[in-house]
């Protein structure tokens, strides 16, 4: 049985600006088609390959923030992030500076947390992989899988949405994937070049969570949302949100491969 992949449009925006001193790959502007509307139908494969693509590349550094609210209060924190494909993140905390140092280190299936107040590395260990990342309402998980689509999930055009107003995409996970979602759907904007909402359902087709896409911005000659919210839909976590606020994103930068270990993650700030 295959295990799903599910970073996809979760953690894959996951990429951050370059610290001082990074050189950056000189490469041609990827070439965006400005819609995936062939005869007033929407191009179905071709929409799905280049949601799914959006904001991958072989590597990437960012600059972003998370602002996690909650009934009774709301953080902020800000991070520099580090990406080589789809294997390999680091996440460093910049502020606040109760929270400066804090990192988390993604290298395949594996995850690590450092703590700057004790000093320590911890392994997060397959238990507590639902757990919370961050304190936000993204979990472990969502940041150690990636999906894939075609292999992962079968999907089809569902019709029209008037609210946001676009395409509906439903993928549904394959017989023999094993993994949290049966099925999610998407809405893609009219021209099918990006995504604005997105619903997640658990195993007992609950809907679990939904994202929100915004704020499109041009990033190192791309167009993607800069801004994502998740909202979990249990009614345990009602007031609860997540936002994550790309500042700035580079694409194909060159990264040492030393930035991906356990000594960078464990480096003093």
């Amino acid at each position: 049985m295959k295990t799903i992949r599910f970073t996809a449009c979760i953690l894959l925006m996951l990429c951050a600006v370059s610290p001082a001193g990074e050189t950056k790959t000189e490469k041609p502007a990827p070439v965006v088609p400005s819609t995936f509307i062939r005869n007033g139908t929407l191009d179905l494969d071709a929409a799905v390959k280049h949601f799914e693509n959006m904001y991958r590349s072989r590597s990437s550094i960012s600059t972003a923030e998370i602002v996690i609210t909650r009934p009774r209060r709301t953080k902020t924190m800000k991070m520099d992030i580090w990406t080589k494909g789809e294997e390999k993140a680091l996440i460093v905390v910049t502020a606040p500076a109760r929270e400066k140092g804090t990192a988390s280190l993604k290298v395949e299936k594996n995850l690590w947390n450092y703590l700057p107040r004790i000093k320590r590395t911890i392994r997060i260990p397959p238990s507590l992989m639902m757990g919370s990342w961050m304190g936000s309402d993204f979990t472990n998980d969502d940041l150690v899988k990636e999906s894939s689509y075609k292999e992962d999930y079968t999907y089809k055009t569902a019709g029209r949405s008037d609210d946001p107003k676009g395409w509906v995409i439903r993928f549904e996970a394959k017989p023999d994937t094993v993994g949290l979602w049966k099925r999610f759907e998407v809405v893609l904007s009219e021209d099918g070049t990006l995504p604005l909402l997105g619903r997640y359902y658990d195993r007992k087709d609950r809907l679990s969570r939904t994202i929100q896409w915004s704020d499109v911005k041009n990033f190192d000659g791309r167009r993607v949302p800069a801004k994502m919210t998740l909202i979990p839909t249990d009614e345990e976590k009602k007031g609860h949100r997540t936002e994550m606020i790309y500042h700035a994103i580079q694409f194909d930068v060159d990264i040492p491969e030393r930035t991906f270990s356990l000594s960078e993650l464990e480096k003093k700030r």
